[in-house]
């Protein structure tokens, strides 16, 4: 797999990594010894970028990594977020924070669950509008002075946060949805990112599998324990309306002899090409095989006939990504 360079002078890795969420939370059950043989198997492919968050799992997923960091902390580059936190009890509560108190903690608690010294790429998760986000970065950047952190991201930001942060320390890069079903980001942030020398991490480019068609409709195939049945996009008449969306995806799919979710993810891909940055898609998986088809996609490069058949989806979707936006860059425009 090729490499690139997530930010000025920020950390080397594959053009593609891996979201570890699914391992530990949100999308029902999990294989855990599927999960780890994925995990070696990302890695002998040249994934080197594993995703993970504080909040995945209430902590499960930090500490679900701790034996394949490791066996292989010299050859992963590993993000870790803070600010959300998780009620155990019921996860549609959650708490955010961003001031510097509680990311001295939430960094300690990191450390200790993923048994490391030093976190690669710290990300902030979201934004706390009441906390200055210039307060927020510079206490990151103790960390950077302190080795308990290498390089600063930033997670669902405006273009206008971005600078205000990239003003304080130095970003390696900014994580947001994009995918085929989910452009928003193209707004502003892309191009805040691309005159500031940051790299893009696009989480979810495969539409949370709604764009690989593992699903239709979550509210009548996923389990009661699946997030994914609390997203707009994926239940009830979106999801049927949406689900009409993916004709030109199964049909470059088709001619290609590759899969839908490879049309997509190429799709994502592409757009480093376009908008001039690196662009380092993390998609989720708990599979081998799913790894491996994801990873194949990094090397497979969309005609324009194609890439102008996929350009109107987008703005045909039915549906907002969450059900409350105010966590994102889109609510804060």
């Amino acid at each position: 797999m090729e490499t690139v360079e997530l930010g000025k002078g920020g950390p080397r890795v594959g053009v593609q990594g891996l979201g570890c969420m699914g391992m530990s939370a949100a999308y029902g059950p999990t294989d855990a010894q599927e999960a780890r043989a994925t995990l070696e198997r990302a890695l002998e492919l040249g994934v080197t970028l594993f995703d993970t968050a504080d909040m995945y799992g209430a902590g499960a997923n930090e500490e679900f990594l701790a034996p394949f960091l490791r066996a292989h902390r010299a050859d992963v580059v590993l993000a870790t977020k803070f600010a959300l936190a998780v009620d155990p009890q019921d996860p549609t509560k959650r708490t955010l924070r961003n001031d510097r108190p509680y990311i001295r903690q939430a960094i300690e608690a990191s450390l200790r669950r993923l048994g490391v010294d030093e976190i690669d790429l710290y990300y902030m998760h979201r934004r706390d509008v009441n906390v200055p986000i210039e307060e927020t970065v510079a206490a990151m950047a103790e960390l950077v002075a302190e080795g308990k952190v290498k390089h600063l991201g930033l997670s669902e930001v405006t273009g206008s946060e971005l600078r205000a942060a990239q003003a304080v320390h130095p970003i390696a890069a900014v994580q947001s949805e994009w995918s085929l079903f989910s452009r928003d980001v193209e707004e502003n942030v892309v191009s805040a990112a691309r005159e500031l020398g940051v790299g893009f991490v696009p989480y979810s480019p495969l539409g949370r599998g709604f764009l690989t068609g593992s699903f239709v409709s979550a509210d009548k195939e996923l389990g009661t324990d699946d997030f994914r049945r609390l997203q707009p996009r994926f239940t009830g008449d979106n999801a049927a309306a949406n689900a009409a969306l993916l004709a030109p995806v199964r049909q470059v799919a088709q001619e290609r002899g590759v899969t839908a979710g490879q049309v997509a993810l190429a799709w994502v891909h592409h757009q480093a090409r376009v908008h001039g940055l690196p662009v380092v898609p993390i998609p989720g998986t708990r599979k081998r095989s799913r790894v491996e088809e994801n990873a194949a996609a990094s090397r497979i490069e969309l005609s324009e006939a194609e890439l102008a058949l996929l350009e109107p989806i987008a703005s045909q979707v039915a549906g907002a990504r969450y059900a409350d936006m105010t966590l994102t860059s889109a609510g804060r425009e």
